[in-house]
């Protein structure tokens, strides 16, 4: 089972390589081949001392397996080539099937360059004789295999937090505290490098020492050293914790491929006759309606609130992250609202793909794109923007910042209107499908990745939001230059009219393509993955 399933995802990666596909994959491996060429010089290189060789490659593996779990938090997914839910209904044992699909993750260009990375644990052993190099050649397999159990682990205990009801919030809590240890990283970065050179951080030393990510490290160093039972005995602890995580691999599989689908419990709330119905602040009309369903859909789709919650994190990395880690003044704290809006509105751009083959329900009502378009555009705002606002509102005074409050409140309502017109822009140009929510009990599933081409051009259409707030940055510039505050504050009003016309213009835009090009949107959105 173990080489069909290989096989089988060596074909599928073969014939769905095309050139986006490939364009994207030679980027990532370009980048993951200087990172594993930087830890082979580590490895090869003497530093000061031996202590300190260890004491960075241990600190660097960390970084490595840190990065298998993160970044597909950043993502908002992993490789999803072979899903477990293709094989559910095949007389396959569920043993069988997680070996063979975990020894399916090994196949591609991500374990291909962390191996090239962890060989750095040989080549340092080489400088020590040929039992630790032997100690080394070893573990530098268990490690690539740690990382990517590791990371099968995590995603999968996700996808089964994010499935139920209850678990939801945290699961959603776990999710924030595994992105925002992109804190420590970029401290990591930053400030730890040279301490560990210097001998100054004892403290985080031991930690990474007692990772398993390190385990390798020492136990080279320690059959180097003649210490051979400490080395065996990191052997037989890292094979201890490799069964562990296969046993737990596969009963979260088995979760994955029983449950029914992420979006919720089969149980739905029957209203009972005569019960009171809420009133609604959103009108009683077709827009109204379609913003109620869309904020609906938004706070019960799984896969769009880790979209949401890839939004906060990304906004809290970029501009909260180096105030805290680097030591530098908050300078772009304030902005954190309209840091935010961007990346919403980018997270959020495939509104038809989240949707799928339900576009045909719209398609047949005459004349229901306009509702359907305007519709979306409120609920969207309607979420967004009390974030946004209150975050511009706080920041700038909290940090001492006051100066920032004409920019912030000029630039957050022009983003606005200018995010919910790219949004839908981006929906009806650039769509693509993502996988069946029916078939898939995961959120963090996202097959349908949109390729490099068309990422590319999403990332085109957000420069329209830079082109929408023109005239709020050239108030704010005139202003600062000549030392005029009311016409930086004239920013404000500015900025708000400047929204209200773009979200209406850029709308209309979209509402004409989904009336002309409906069939063929829903033609895309609706293939299988």
């Amino acid at each position: 089972m173990v080489g069909v399933l290989v096989r089988l995802k060596l074909r599928v990666l073969r014939n769905s390589l095309r050139g986006r596909q490939v364009a994207g994959m030679l980027v990532g491996g370009v980048f993951g081949l200087l990172g594993a060429a930087g830890t082979l010089v580590l490895a090869i290189v003497p530093i000061h001392g031996p202590q300190v060789t260890v004491d960075l490659l241990t600190s660097v593996y960390a970084v490595w397996v840190l990065g298998w779990v993160l970044a597909p938090v950043a993502t908002g997914g992993g490789d999803d080539t072979l899903r477990p839910e293709h094989f559910a209904l095949l007389p396959i044992g569920r043993r069988k099937l997680a070996v063979g699909l975990l020894a399916a993750s090994f196949v591609g260009v991500a374990a291909v360059v962390s191996l090239l990375a962890f060989l750095g644990l040989f080549v340092y052993g080489l400088r020590l004789g040929v039992g630790p190099a032997v100690v080394g050649l070893v573990f530098t397999v268990l490690q690539l295999a740690f990382a990517v159990l590791l990371y099968r682990v995590v995603m999968a205990a996700l996808g089964a937090l994010l499935t139920s009801r209850k678990g939801k919030e945290l699961g959603i809590v776990l999710v924030a505290l595994t992105g925002l240890s992109g804190v420590a990283l970029n401290f990591a970065l930053n400030s730890l490098g040279p301490a560990i050179v210097n001998g100054t951080v004892p403290g985080f030393v031991g930690v990474v020492h007692v990772l398993p990510s390190g385990w390798g490290t020492l136990a080279v160093r320690a059959a180097g050293d003649g210490s051979w039972g400490t080395a065996f005995g990191l052997l037989a602890a890292m094979v201890a914790l490799l069964a562990v995580l296969v046993a737990a691999w596969g009963a979260l599989l088995t979760k994955r491929v029983t449950s029914p689908s992420f979006n919720g419990s089969s149980r739905t709330r029957v209203k009972e006759p005569g019960s009171r119905t809420r009133r609604s602040l959103l009108p009683a009309t077709p827009v109204g309606a379609v913003a109620r369903k869309e904020l609906w859909t938004w706070r019960r789709d799984a896969r769009r609130r880790v979209a949401l919650l890839s939004t906060l994190l990304i906004g809290i990395v970029v501009t909260v992250v180096p105030a805290l880690s680097g030591g530098s003044r908050p300078v772009l704290v304030p902005y954190l609202g309209v840091v935010v809006i961007l990346f919403s509105c980018m997270q959020s751009g495939n509104l038809y793909g989240f949707d799928g083959s339900s576009l045909w329900h719209t398609l047949i009502v005459p004349g229901a794109e306009r509702a359907d378009i305007r519709g979306r555009q409120l609920a969207w705002a309607l979420i967004v923007a009390p974030v946004a606002v209150l975050l511009a509102a706080v920041l700038p005074g909290a940090v001492g910042k006051p100066g920032a409050y004409p920019w912030v409140l000029g630039l957050v309502p022009a983003l606005l209107g200018a995010g919910a017109g790219v949004l839908m822009l981006q929906s009806v140009f650039l769509a693509f499908p993502l996988p069946d929510q029916r078939r898939t009990s995961s959120p963090w599933s996202s097959g349908g990745r949109p390729g490099c081409a068309r990422l590319l051009m999403m990332f085109a259409t957000m420069l329209l939001m830079v082109v929408g707030v023109l005239p709020v940055l050239v108030l704010g510039l005139v202003g600062a230059l000549a030392d005029l505050p009311v016409l930086q504050w004239i920013g404000v009003p500015a900025g708000i009219v400047t929204g209200a016309l773009l979200a209406w213009w850029w709308g209309g835009v979209a509402q004409r393509r989904l009336v002309s090009h409906g069939p063929e949107l829903l033609a895309t959105v609706s293939k299988e993955r």
